[in-house]
């Protein structure tokens, strides 16, 4: 080979330094694509909380003092969650006493109502006149013992004078214990009578909120439903106490062992994510439901507010001491 054609393939200096400075443009681009996608395949916002990154929330915590520490805004120290619903602790349907007919309601859905506040008034022309009745009834009783007391008090009288017998005193003696009776027995009609007067007034019987007005005014109620979707409405209205609330819970028979009574619980609705309550296992089902293998749990929530609403979702953690 003559030195032209050696001097064809040798690499020239400065070619080297163009090639070398090719390659390193080349990492430099791969390095910075390699950055760009790991930044877009970072989860953000809802997608980092659902990936099991979850950013620091701070609830406010309502409720009593209680020796357990309860953290706002962690769940470290819960031993399971559940979801249940807000429910009212006891719901009350006032219910008339006997067939009548509303002659006035004052109260409609959603009012406060206090214990012993007069809300329905029935229809009591009945039972004015039958008051009437007995209430004379009770004056011809009272004006047959005074007669039969006068006439035993003549009749002794007249036996001292020798001039009656003593078969007249017997008879006189038990004339006024049989008008004594008559009366005793006319003083409890009237009582009876007085007493389905007072059922013609309708008061609340505790403090609460009107939930429903089952009736209007003009309409019959009975105490019993006769069957049937026409028949007499059974109930006026159905109030509750909003300051007693308990979230109800299906609890499945694997987590039953982490529950127990008296367990401290923090509440948390859903339609108020932020705030937090303090409760407590206040009641757990005798029985278990076969068909969906649940246990039923009621948790009480302490000093419940405005934000809780009956009927809603509530998620209940489960302190671990």
């Amino acid at each position: 080979m003559d030195a032209q054609q050696l001097e064809k393939l040798r690499i020239r200096s400065e070619d080297k330094h163009r090639r070398r400075g090719g390659i390193q443009l080349i990492f430099a681009a791969v390095a910075i694509a390699t950055v760009v996608a790991i930044y877009l395949a970072w989860p953000k916002g809802e997608e980092r909380r659902l990936a099991g990154v979850a950013p620091s929330t701070n609830r406010t915590v309502t409720g009593a003092s209680s020796s357990s520490s309860l953290s706002a805004g962690t769940s470290t120290d819960a031993v399971l969650t559940v979801t249940g619903y807000i429910v009212n602790r006891e719901r009350i349907e006032i219910s008339p006493r006997f067939l009548g007919v509303v002659k006035w309601i004052g109260v409609k859905k959603g009012d406060t109502v206090t214990n012993g506040q007069v809300v329905v008034l029935l229809d009591d022309s009945e039972q004015k006149a039958r008051l009437a009745e007995a209430q004379a009834q009770l004056s011809n009783a009272r004006v047959a013992v005074e007669k039969a007391e006068i006439d035993y008090a003549r009749v002794l009288q007249l036996i001292a004078a020798n001039i009656e017998t003593k078969q007249m005193e017997d008879d006189l003696r038990l004339r006024l214990a049989a008008a004594r009776a008559s009366l005793k027995q006319t003083e409890a009609t009237v009582a009876l009578v007085q007493t389905h007067f007072d059922w013609t007034v309708i008061r609340s019987p505790i403090d609460g909120v009107v939930l429903e007005k089952l009736v209007d005014q003009g309409e019959l109620v009975s105490p019993q439903s006769f069957g049937g979707g026409r028949g007499p409405s059974t109930a006026f209205l159905a109030v509750a106490n909003t300051k007693d609330l308990q979230v109800e819970i299906d609890l499945n028979e694997a987590d039953v062992a982490k529950v127990y009574l008296n367990q401290e619980c923090r509440v948390i609705p859903e339609a108020y994510t932020e705030k937090s309550y303090r409760g407590f296992v206040a009641e757990m089902a005798p029985e278990a439901n076969r068909q969906k293998g649940t246990l039923q749990v009621k948790v009480q929530i302490r000093d419940p507010d405005k934000f809780l609403t009956p009927e809603l979702t509530a998620t209940v953690e489960f302190i671990q001491k």
